[in-house]
């Protein structure tokens, strides 16, 4: 079941490869899911498919924006399709290649959006299964409210709860937390 955060990304992903356009643009902040739902997407595409992760650290590089905007134009000649993600929408990136940004700009753009509380939740317990961490209902209950509504915080948070947890051999509980928050230098 997809999150309301990204449900509209995965959207796009089900009706691939009934696009009006060759390119799909995702974007959000840091550790919002983006690369994990470009990795969905190009195994689903295939080799019809060209998945560029970060690609505003091709611009501002002419060589690079140049090699894009082939990859673009080759794939609308060749009914083949980029899926590109950003960490800012289209229209706050620099792109020196006027026709790339032209290309860029028609493409459909999709956000990432700022998570709900059900979304944390879940990312959470996604981020803590990941790290094979077992975590109670209680410790979710604790940090949900006392934590920044950022994918990069939850993301920060369980690392530092997991060195943790490591460093003192101890299990994650509401204690152990409450520890990392008071003092996340120390982790």
């Amino acid at each position: 079941m997809p999150l309301p955060c990204n449900e509209q990304a995965l959207d796009w992903i089900e009706k691939f490869p009934d696009w009006s356009y060759p390119v799909l643009l995702l974007y959000g902040e840091k550790g919002c899911g983006k690369t994990h739902l470009l990795k969905l997407w190009a195994d689903k595409a295939g080799d019809k498919g060209i998945a560029i992760d970060d690609v505003e650290l091709m611009f501002g590089d002419d060589e690079a924006e140049r090699e894009l905007f082939h990859k673009i134009n080759q794939a609308r000649e060749d009914g083949g399709f980029l899926m590109l993600t950003l960490s800012k929408n289209i229209g706050q990136q620099t792109i020196a290649l006027p026709d790339l940004a032209s290309r860029l700009r028609a493409a459909p753009s999709v956000e990432i959006l700022h998570p709900t509380e059900t979304d944390l939740q879940a990312v959470l317990v996604k981020l803590f299964h990941d790290r094979q961490l077992r975590v109670e209902p209680g410790v979710l209950a604790y940090i949900l409210p006392r934590i920044e509504r950022s994918f990069t915080a939850i993301n920060d948070l369980v690392d530092k709860i997991d060195k943790a947890a490591l460093a003192e051999k101890r299990a994650v509980t509401v204690p152990l937390v409450r520890d990392v928050l008071v003092e996340p230098e120390l982790f």
